[in-house]
């Protein structure tokens, strides 16, 4: 993993030291094969944004999202990237907007567990605020849309992910179950 302990302390310490959490979920093999192909240069992060803009939250659907499905950005960093930078890269590229970030969340440890093995996951979750943009994004191959909700949608949100047979969903309805009482407007 690239993200180092270093960085983690660096932006504990700007932005508050973060709540802890663990999850495990079992996955399928095609969906196991899909994370580790996301493994890049030993990849096993993902920033996640909770971003306000005035009292609603920008959210993403991927290509394969069924309508009604969005969940707040999130992308890796690439190695030798700050939190900082990356985070701003992959909130553009996600989004189309500019950020300033406000607070470090939520530090999770996930296991992915399959016959084939047992993939070890970290996300890091920050709050931020919209500074400007135009919801462009420029990721057009993992995003399909972009839009504001409000934290009250979320619940449906993770009511579509948990119908679907995929673990790395379930994992993202748990996430923000344990993030949503961590966010102050």
């Amino acid at each position: 993993m690239f993200v180092t302990d270093k960085m983690i302390d660096e932006m504990a310490a700007r932005y508050g030291i973060p709540k802890a959490a663990g999850f495990v979920f079992p996955v399928s093999d095609k969906e196991y094969k899909r994370i580790r192909s996301s493994q890049k240069h030993g990849r096993k992060h993902d920033v996640t944004m909770y971003i306000f803009k005035d009292d609603q939250v920008i959210v993403i659907a991927t290509p394969f999202y069924p309508p009604g499905m969005y969940r707040a950005p999130s992308g890796g960093l690439r190695p030798e990237e700050s939190f900082k930078d990356g985070i701003a890269r992959e909130t553009f590229e996600e989004t189309g907007c500019r950020i300033a970030l406000e607070k470090f969340l939520l530090r999770t440890e996930v296991l992915f567990e399959n016959a084939f093995g047992t993939i070890e996951w970290n996300s890091f979750v920050f709050q931020a605020r919209y500074v400007g943009g135009d919801f462009e994004f420029t990721d057009h191959r993992e995003i399909r849309e972009v839009r504001l909700a409000h934290l009250e949608e979320f619940s449906g949100f993770a009511k579509i992910m948990r119908s679907m047979d995929i673990g790395s969903l379930h994992y993202r309805a748990s996430l923000h179950e344990a993030i949503e009482p961590l966010l102050k407007l």
